[in-house]
């Protein structure tokens, strides 16, 4: 088949990479970044570069991957309709489904073009083509969004991919779903690192921080302008995440202005019980 691979940041071109290393497909690839194109030729990440001049050579992929951020994402698909072929297929790599979906599935199907929204569960605390890897999918998640009129073949051919490509689970849920529990999962815990992160403290951490400082920590390095745009576009299920951690938040302080030690261990208790909960779960959901 060939592939055309939209954005050539940490994503697209871990999708070019593996692509390349694991299956026959043709990649081509597409970056405003000159300099990430010229990397992926070079080290054989992609074998044709698509640009402005050249951007007709999309008539003739079998599947366009869009890894741009989401308010680009739909706008490429948007200005570029007329170059889809009937009965190819568009995807994306976006962290929200339902504005996507909304935007782009009519459309591109009025053209006789199917659209699967997919959201890979993959990522490093660095962007950018530098830092993406032919591995970077093993064993992640790969979530797709089908619709009632997704195409059936459309959406086989891009989960097999997926897998080809490393992932190890495919995950399946509305557009509406996945925003839903991506709120919590996701965006909420970009939130709470970003927050934390604003501690005077921080700068006197040398020595006094380990494991848990690390793992909270780490995603607070984001990047603002792709994440904006996920957390508003995603306003109604983050709020409501938020909502609900401000109200854990304040009884938990509220235990402790007031000296009640029984409230405070019952609560870091039920917290201690939920997170075994959910780790059985994960276990069972394995077997």
């Amino acid at each position: 088949m060939n592939i055309a691979v939209i954005g050539l940041g940490l994503i697209g071109a871990s999708f070019c990479k593996a692509i390349k290393a694991r299956t026959e497909h043709t990649c081509y690839g597409m970056d405003t970044n000159g300099q990430s194109v010229e990397k992926a030729l070079a080290d054989g990440s992609i074998d044709f570069a698509i640009t402005n001049e050249n951007i007709h050579l999309l008539s003739v992929m079998d599947i366009t991957i869009i890894g741009l951020h989401p308010r680009t994402a739909i706008q490429f698909v948007l200005d570029n309709l007329q170059h889809f072929s009937k009965g190819s297929i568009v995807t994306d790599t976006c962290g929200i489904k339902t504005s996507i979906v909304d935007a782009l599935e009519d459309k591109l199907q009025s053209r006789g073009v199917h659209f699967v929204g997919a959201h890979p569960m993959a990522g490093r605390e660095f962007s950018g083509y530098d830092y993406s890897l032919a591995t970077l999918f093993d064993g992640a998640s790969f979530i797709v969004t089908p619709t009632q009129n997704t195409d059936s073949k459309a959406l086989e051919t891009v989960t097999e991919l997926a897998r080809r490509i490393g992932f190890g689970k495919i995950a399946t849920a509305t557009p509406e779903k996945h925003d839903r529990i991506i709120a919590y999962t996701s965006q909420l815990a970009h939130v709470v690192s970003n927050a934390y992160v604003k501690s005077e403290t921080l700068l006197e951490r040398s020595g006094f921080s380990a494991g848990s400082f690390l793992d909270l920590t780490r995603v607070a390095r984001l990047n603002e302008h792709m994440w904006t745009e996920l957390f508003m576009d995603n306003k109604a299920p983050l709020l409501q995440e938020i909502d609900t951690i401000l109200a854990n938040i304040k009884a938990y302080r509220d235990a402790l202005a007031n000296g009640d030690e029984a409230t405070l261990k019952n609560l870091l208790r039920v917290g201690r019980e939920l997170k075994e909960e959910s780790m059985k779960h994960d276990v069972n959901k394995r077997k």
